[in-house]
């Protein structure tokens, strides 16, 4: 039996439930109907329950679903947090910026910054924060100082906290072979292959046409995978998002925009609108947020400029007042204080911990917290990002791509970037035999 996850009713509605709370929408009423006829709200962590609900409670999900849709937001909501960005890009002042130098390695850095944090990350996602630490102190690797290895590992502590299954086989140090598949590193590809297509001018219509051409549904996840269903049910692009899709405060959408900062060095204006263009048929509020600030936060990588003017950069085009704006502020000032690195993540685990580990709220902290302390230095970005938690490959693969690009190829450490061999195993149509160093000569030449 088929249980596919992040996309069955009754498992949607807990989610659903909790994303309501938090955007304070009256669904009390709601939740009492689906408690009383016996659903739980105890959303799967995983994203599917072993078991298919009743018939009857899977129809009661669906029609409880489409309610949950017509809840309106409560008084004040779209002004702090807009779905629509015009006005708050209009406003936006980001940092100025140094003329774009050396931008060939930059862009290879980015790539490969990309690739080492997200494959730092990749085993022990899904795994909690006390596991990452255990597994790491038992094998000799913490503070982290390299890729996870299972050699050494307690035998107890690799029960109790199992790696991912399958990122083991090619993510650990004793296996990994070039860079295996991951969707952080896919979607810059869609991107890429957006902008050679279509140029600047692409539209939400052209990115939804590139996720049905490129990538198989079981390839997309959360609020992605109810996108793409949405798409395939007759829904138009520009709805995509918005129908019984709980998800679209989550991550995904931070994950796939920061091609379109690396194609516009010095602008993150261009890059946060490019950004939003995609970011919408998936996501709404802090989740097209996330995808701003990650493309404007590019856009500025790759001048060169310092860590401050980065996240400086990203901010300009995060609505001030909007949650978002606030997780990342509140990243930046924990970096700024005096608390110990483990203590400092505790303290934002203390603060985010209610949250889904794959909300854009803990992770944007996260990411903030691990760009402004890291202050540039690449190794100790990526194993801050990656140690902290919660969606260990994709803050890794973002805050690598930032650090990586303000690096440069050049200057990235061998022994993160050596066991990529310059590979990248990918199944998108169009890079069979994908090499990071051509991916960045296509980069440069798709910003020109």
């Amino acid at each position: 039996m088929i249980r596919l996850s992040w996309t069955q009713p009754e498992d949607l509605v807990p989610h659903a439930l909790e994303a309501a709370r938090l955007d304070g929408r009256a669904a009390a009423a709601i939740r009492d109907r689906w408690t009383a006829a016996g659903g739980s709200t105890a959303a799967p962590v995983s994203g599917a329950t072993p078991e298919p609900a009743p018939e009857a409670l899977r129809a009661l999900a669906r029609e409880l679903l489409d309610e949950l849709d017509r809840l309106p937001d409560p008084p004040g909501l779209a002004d702090v947090e807009p779905d629509d960005l015009g006005p708050v890009l209009a406003r936006a002042t980001p940092p100025e910026l140094p003329e774009p130098g050396d931008i060939e390695d930059r862009l290879l850095g980015a790539w490969l910054g990309r690739a080492a944090g997200c494959l730092l990350g990749k085993p022990v996602e899904k795994i909690s924060l006390a596991g990452i630490r255990a597994i790491a102190k038992s094998t000799g690797n913490w503070p982290l100082n390299g890729y996870f290895t299972e050699q050494g590992l307690d035998p107890d502590i690799a029960a109790k906290y199992p790696w991912n299954r399958r990122s083991r086989p090619t993510s650990l140090a004793e296996h990994i072979d070039g860079m295996p598949e991951d969707d952080d590193l896919n979607f810059p590809l869609i991107a890429l292959t957006l902008l050679e297509r279509h140029g600047p001018g692409f539209t939400t219509d052209h990115v939804a046409q590139a996720w049905l051409d490129l990538l198989p549904g079981g390839r997309v996840f959360t609020a992605e995978r109810i996108a793409y269903r949405n798409l395939l049910d007759g829904v138009e692009p520009e709805r995509a998002a918005a129908v019984r899709n709980p998800f679209r405060d989550w991550i995904g959408a931070q994950i796939r925009t920061d091609l379109y900062g690396w194609t516009r060095p010095g602008l993150p204006v261009d890059a946060a609108l490019l950004a939003w263009t995609d970011a919408r048929l998936s996501h709404g509020r802090n989740g097209i947020y996330g995808a701003m600030f990650a493309a404007a936060a590019s856009a500025a990588a790759v001048t060169g400029a310092g860590v401050d003017a980065v996240l400086a950069a990203g901010l300009s085009v995060v609505p001030p007042r909007s949650r978002y704006f606030a997780a990342v502020a509140r990243g930046i000032a924990l970096a700024d204080d005096d608390l110990s690195d483990e203590d400092a993540i505790d303290a934002l685990h203390a603060e985010y911990g209610h949250l889904h580990w794959v909300h854009v709220l803990p992770n944007a902290a996260l990411l903030a917290f691990a760009l402004a302390r890291g202050g540039g230095d690449f190794h100790r970005t990526i194993t801050l990002a990656v140690s902290g938690g919660w969606d260990t490959d994709s803050v890794g693969a973002t805050a690598g791509a930032l650090t990586g690009a303000l690096t440069g190829a050049k200057a990235l450490p061998a022994e993160w970037i050596a066991p990529l061999d310059d590979r990248y195993a990918t199944s998108v149509p169009g890079f069979a035999g994908a090499r990071f160093s051509a991916l960045a000569a296509r980069t440069l030449e798709a910003s020109r």
